[in-house]
């Protein structure tokens, strides 16, 4: 790769990812063709073009004649192996670090058991092992993803509470380790920016994003932008009054969303048995099993009328294993909002499961952190990581 010299101002590194977005959601497609799409002059397309070109970061594929005299149009797409991006997500149970390439793919991925007898230990143990992973000059940045509050800024996690973890400094943990730009956010908010990038939602549509885990959390874009709030507390809706009102809390309150829905704590108050087993008898046809996950669809349907009547998004999605994995699950979670919302009018075709594998979606929330800043700006990913990975 020759050497990268470009203007530095904001103006042409926000024209550029906005080419490069355009390319990884239209292409291939021809440097005309792409002008038309992002609005640029053919001298603007082929200044931009080419500093893309010479990151790598786009390719020109098989030229295909158009009908036109002179010499054919060669679309250009994205270079998938032009870069790759490292996830690290930090669950209830155990970490999972992942390396995912330019276009969102998880190209491996690991589990990770938690070691130590600290939240910073802990977190130091899983990125160990994402050092290990790290190739230079062609992995660029490392995205860190969990539930609970995360302080995007700070690159701090501020309280998970079902890990029972606060005031983690999550960024500089695992920067110690690995020597490469690193952002750390919400799960949810990773996988917001995964659909936008990914997915088969329209960037232009406003989002709603609903998780369900160990942890419950949501996330909001709208204007291509994800709401973060102050401290990045935006999302925190663990104490949805939607819950069961016998169940307490572990901040003592009672009738809370995550208290009553959580995974793990879900499953064995129902059915004394894991959740994992729980939801492998579901998928195995057992009725009463899946009856129990279709109750909990319809907790989460509430939980999300609420929110949709909040937020009036074009799309709702949710990432919860039943709906994923139980047709009958989304079923109950679409009639509970259709019941409940004053707003949503067509549960079916605005309310949707993520497009996402469920084998892959911690992983794919991790690098969708790292990922959404690779696209928000390209160039200065590779300059950055250029720099950190040679001092």
């Amino acid at each position: 790769m020759s050497a990268i010299s470009v203007p530095g101002e904001d103006r042409f590194a926000s024209s550029t990812a906005m080419m490069l977005r355009a390319v990884l959601r239209h292409g291939p497609l021809s440097r005309r063709a792409l002008g038309r799409l992002v609005g640029m002059s053919g001298s603007t397309m082929t200044r931009h073009s080419a500093v893309l070109l010479d990151t790598g970061l786009i390719r020109e594929t098989e030229g295909r004649p158009d009908g036109r005299v002179g010499r054919p149009h060669v679309p250009l797409a994205v270079n998938p192996r032009a870069c790759e991006v490292i996830g690290v997500h930090l669950a209830h149970e155990f970490g999972t670090v992942a390396v995912a390439d330019l276009c969102g793919r998880i190209i491996r991925q690991r589990r990770v058991e938690y070691r130590g007898d600290s939240p910073g230990a802990a977190v130091d143990s899983v990125a160990a092992v994402a050092a290990r992973w790290v190739e230079p000059g062609r992995t660029r940045a490392v995205g860190v993803a969990t539930g609970g509050w995360v302080d995007a800024d700070q690159g701090v996690l501020v309280s998970h509470p079902s890990l029972g973890w606060r005031s983690v400094p999550v960024r500089d943990i695992v920067a110690n380790r690995v020597r490469l730009p690193v952002h750390v956010d919400n799960h949810t908010r990773g996988l917001v920016q995964a659909e936008g990038l990914f997915g088969d939602v329209d960037p232009e549509q406003s989002v709603l994003f609903l998780f369900v885990g160990n942890v419950v959390d949501a996330a909001v874009r709208t204007g291509r932008e994800v709401h973060r709030g102050p401290r990045s507390g935006a999302g925190v809706v663990a104490h949805l009054p939607v819950g069961d009102p016998a169940i307490p809390c572990p901040d003592g309150h009672t009738g809370c969303f995550e208290a009553t829905v959580a995974d793990q704590a879900w499953a064995r108050r129902v059915s004394g048995a894991s959740f994992w087993d729980l939801l492998g008898k579901a998928q195995g046809g057992d009725a009463r099993a899946r009856e129990l996950f279709v109750a909990r669809g319809g907790i989460v349907g509430r939980a999300a009328a609420l929110l949709y009547d909040i937020v009036n998004p074009d799309v709702l999605i949710v990432a919860e294993l039943g709906a994923s994995a139980i047709p009958e699950c989304l079923d109950a979670i679409r009639a509970e909002v259709g019941r409940r919302s004053l707003l949503c009018s067509s549960p079916t075709t605005s309310i949707r499961a993520s497009a996402f594998p469920p084998a892959e979606i911690l992983a794919v929330s991790a690098a969708g952190v790292a990922l959404a800043e690779v696209y928000a700006d390209p160039i200065g990913a590779v300059r950055t990581s250029h720099f950190m990975g040679r001092s």
